[in-house]
């Protein structure tokens, strides 16, 4: 049997390997789900959430298993890997399924004298294909509102991060019937294979490239598909922003993850009259960021692979080439470390300026006005989120309703209040995640009337 092996981005070191999935396999993987679905359909909703929420128990047992799995084979800090397994369980998992089972409860509309039941039915069978960048939050966004929705899951988790993939399955399946979750693993071949078979929804959260990809191929036989795509996320600072906080929230959610994060900030625009004070404050929190590997006290991990690390370096290479003025960083790179680096000058002729980076630099590019400022922030076919920073709140959110983002965060990164939905404009998404509208596209709307 053919196996796919996992690599710590730090070292180097093999981590461990899980059995490749043969392609011309697939469908037979996808039938096996798609008999199990007719039972586990059958159970109820209110059911199914109950043996869901046995999981939140396993998933708090194992916090430091998975969170010491996530760094040794993705690289994120240990201390970002243990918030990310810490979410998967507890009270987290609870509120979700609180969340879906209230979404998907049957609604009685009456007029005229009819009475119309509108159903929120399971699907059938679900293909879920999972990035490497949060390699158990990621998944349990698509795979756990499918399951209570009544769907069966055909999850095939990163070929970057397939044991952190299994290992988020694994729990799922010691409480789960036979074949209701089922896990291939592989790279592109078995993710085509998947989107080709006869699932009827693919949920898929990556490249826009890949995106459009599955979004073609679906469109063969009308699978549902929910699209989260990639990004180019800006953050307007305006002039009356308070310097020190927006300098902060540059630097962390510019390198957070060594920048491998959808929503990270990959382009700033400072008003000129606070550019200086911005810039100096910036450069030295980037200057002092401490990089190394994950299982260390560090700031900053490795990039996923050295795939990821050449295109962030030549990103870097081309735009200083180009004009760009190096603020901190860019240099001290080796092997798959990359040093948090600050771009100014930064202009949309740069590749940088306009391609998606994913990887820990922050561009700054000063502006005269907010007019210029919103202008340019727009002026890419990206929308996933945009982050406004200012004192006068009612000023900065008139600027803020002015982005082309699906999500827009005032003086604070863009993931709202629990409820609302994870979602992207223009080319960074279709469909979105979480919240009522986000569990209810795992399911098939059923309208029954009947007099009243």
């Amino acid at each position: 049997m053919d196996m796919l092996q996992s690599f710590d981005p730090a070292t180097g070191e093999v981590v461990g390997s899980v059995p490749l999935t043969p392609p011309d396999e697939v469908q037979d993987v996808v039938d096996r789900a798609r008999t199990a679905q007719v039972e586990w359909g059958a159970v109820g909703l209110d059911h199914r959430a109950q043996i869901l929420a046995r999981a939140a128990d396993l998933y708090d047992a194992r916090i430091d298993a998975h969170a010491d799995l996530i760094t040794r084979e993705m690289g994120k800090p240990l201390k970002e890997a243990r918030a990310e397994a810490h979410r998967l369980g507890g009270p987290a998992l609870g509120r979700e399924l609180e969340e879906i089972v209230e979404a998907l409860r049957p609604e009685v509309l009456e007029s005229g004298g009819a009475r119309s039941t509108i159903h929120h039915d399971p699907l059938g069978v679900v293909g879920a294909i999972t990035p490497w960048n949060f390699p158990m939050a990621m998944p349990s966004w698509m795979v756990l509102p499918a399951l209570a929705a009544g769907n069966a899951v055909v999850f095939k988790p990163s070929e970057e991060t397939p044991l952190c993939g299994q290992a988020y399955a694994d729990v799922l399946l010691e409480i789960l019937p036979p074949d209701v979750l089922l896990v291939i693993h592989g790279a592109d071949d078995q993710g085509k294979a998947l989107v080709a078979s006869d699932v009827d929804m693919i949920a898929f959260t990556g490249s826009r490239e890949v995106g459009k990809h599955i979004m073609r191929e679906a469109s063969g036989t009308l699978k549902r598909v929910v699209l989260e795509l990639g990004g180019k996320d800006p953050m307007i600072v305006l002039d009356d922003a308070d310097i020190a906080q927006a300098a902060a929230f540059a630097a962390h959610n510019s390198f957070r993850n060594c920048g491998q994060v959808c929503v990270a900030t990959e382009r700033i625009f400072v008003v000129e009259s606070i550019a200086d004070a911005f810039e100096e404050a910036l450069a030295a929190l980037a200057s002092a960021m401490r990089v190394g590997s994950g299982i260390d006290d560090v700031d900053v991990g490795p990039m996923v692979n050295a795939r990821q690390r050449d295109h962030v370096l030549a990103q870097i290479e081309a735009a200083v080439d180009a004009g760009a003025k190096v603020l901190a960083g860019a240099n001290g790179h080796h092997d798959n470390f990359v040093t948090p680096t600050v771009l100014t000058g930064v202009t949309d002729e740069m590749d940088i300026g306009t391609v998606e980076t994913f990887g820990p630099v922050a561009c700054v590019t000063r502006v005269a006005s907010i007019d210029e400022a919103v202008q340019r922030a727009n002026d890419t076919p990206f929308g996933l989120g945009a982050v406004v920073f200012g004192k006068d709140e009612e000023r900065a959110e008139a600027v803020g309703r002015r982005l082309t983002a699906g999500m827009v965060g005032i003086n604070r990164s863009v993931g709202g209040v629990p409820g609302t939905p994870w979602v992207g404009a223009r080319e960074s998404g279709f469909g979105f995640h979480k919240s009522r509208d986000g569990h209810r596209q795992f399911t098939q709307t059923r309208v029954l009337t009947r007099p009243a």
